[in-house]
């Protein structure tokens, strides 16, 4: 089953926690045993698995900014300016992939999925597979 997921970020940097919309896929699909891939179909964005606690979200978006900092002479910049946005997608990552086990994702006490925005803001697609085994 494949589900299409819809963000509309509302800033330039933004992070979304789509648990909820996962699990609810996941539920929808009616597998019990399996796994869930979230995708996102975007360049410029990243999908983590961490807690989703205001201080860390806040680091997180600090530390990215700190290793592809905006404007640092980026030769994509001369097509879109937005080279920093593409830079911090490669250290998240576009994908993660969750087990399901007993009908729900196998996830620790404080994991939540996380869409990360970094080029907004913006309409988003983020594609949620969910395969039985």
């Amino acid at each position: 089953m494949i589900h299409l997921l819809e963000i509309k970020t509302e800033k330039p940097v933004q992070v979304v926690d789509i648990t909820d919309q996962v699990n609810g896929a996941v539920a929808d699909s009616g597998v019990v045993e399996g796994i869930c891939l979230v995708y996102t179909l975007h360049t410029t964005t990243g999908i983590v698995i961490n807690e989703s606690e205001s201080g860390l979200v806040q680091d997180l978006v600090r530390r990215l900014s700190s290793l592809a900092p905006p404007g640092d002479g980026y030769l994509h910049d001369r097509i879109d300016d937005n080279a920093h946005a593409h830079l911090q997608a490669v250290l998240l990552g576009s994908c993660q992939t969750i087990p399901i086990e007993e009908g729900c994702l196998v996830m620790g006490t404080w994991q939540r999925v996380l869409f990360v925005e970094l080029d907004g803001p913006r309409r988003r697609n983020v594609l949620i597979k969910v395969v039985p085994s």
